[in-house]
């Protein structure tokens, strides 16, 4: 598994390096610090970013240093299409206190680009042992992705919780009302679409080698994700994004970027 950390000195590095230590020690990834000056002749102020960045992983994480010059989010989507990362790790500047977040200008042109899984760092940061995967109904499903790339990430927690909200608004067509109110058990019984992706989820326990479990709530998709990743206390909240059907690159729909807004502890988009 191999990690990137994007970083430029300021002090909301100090988080990404953390959680990437953090994800490092757990899963024995090499990890990459990469930073992006405006020209070249900012090359000592890039190292010495760097230097001060291997300061602050754990000892005995393996670690790469790369210096670029250009526009920041340029250079971070062409550093990890051609260094084949599997992960990039991102740092949020604090705009206020507001309940809704402003991206800032980089990560949201990263994220529309999607180069690997995208992971924002911001709340309390903790080892990811407890994960939530919010399954919107897509396929493949958001768990499958991540076995793609992510199971060393996946392996290194503890618990795992896979996540469907039944949604009026939400719904596709075809759902009947009982499928609304239903809890998990009952959406898997009955073999509904539903039931059918946490069913395939759930055989991938034997795969995964961790604690996974399934659960439905029901009412608006943005609020029951939040309020589950709050109650549940995760240390990390994994959501999709979707290729675009004229571009080639991922866009994110509107319940992603929501909470991705109002979020208050590290997000995975893959």
């Amino acid at each position: 598994m191999r990690i990137l950390i994007a970083t430029g000195g300021a002090p909301h590095s100090h988080a990404t390096l953390r959680l990437g230590g953090y994800i490092a020690q757990a899963t024995g990834a090499a990890v990459t610090v990469l930073t992006v000056v405006k020209n070249a002749a900012m090359h000592a102020q890039a190292e010495a970013i760097l230097a001060w960045a291997k300061s602050q992983l754990p000892a005995g994480v393996e670690v790469q240093t790369i210096v670029r010059a250009g526009q920041p989010a340029e250079q971070i989507v062409l550093v990890c299409r051609e260094t084949d990362q599997d992960l990039l790790i991102l740092g949020e500047r604090v705009h206020s206190r507001l309940p809704k977040r402003i991206l800032a200008p980089t990560v949201e042109r990263v994220l529309e680009r999607m180069p690997c899984p995208v992971l924002l760092a911001r709340g309390q940061l903790r080892p990811p042992k407890r994960i939530l995967v919010c399954e919107g109904g897509r396929d493949p499903s958001v768990l499958n992705r991540l076995m793609g790339r992510l199971m060393q990430l996946l392996e290194s927690a503890e618990t795992i919780t896979v996540l469907h909200v039944m949604s009026e608004m939400a719904a596709g067509p075809g759902v009947e009302d009982w499928e609304l109110r239903a809890d998990a058990e009952a959406l898997m019984k009955e073999h509904t679409p539903v039931g059918k992706l946490l069913e395939g989820d759930l055989a991938l326990m034997p795969q995964l080698r961790v604690h996974l479990e399934v659960k439905v709530r029901h009412g608006l998709v943005v609020a029951e994700i939040l309020e589950e990743a709050r109650s549940g206390d995760y240390d990390l909240l994994i959501i999709g994004a979707h290729r675009g059907s004229r571009w080639e690159r991922f866009l994110l729909d509107d319940l992603a970027q929501e909470i991705i807004d109002h979020a208050d502890r590290p997000v995975l988009v893959v």
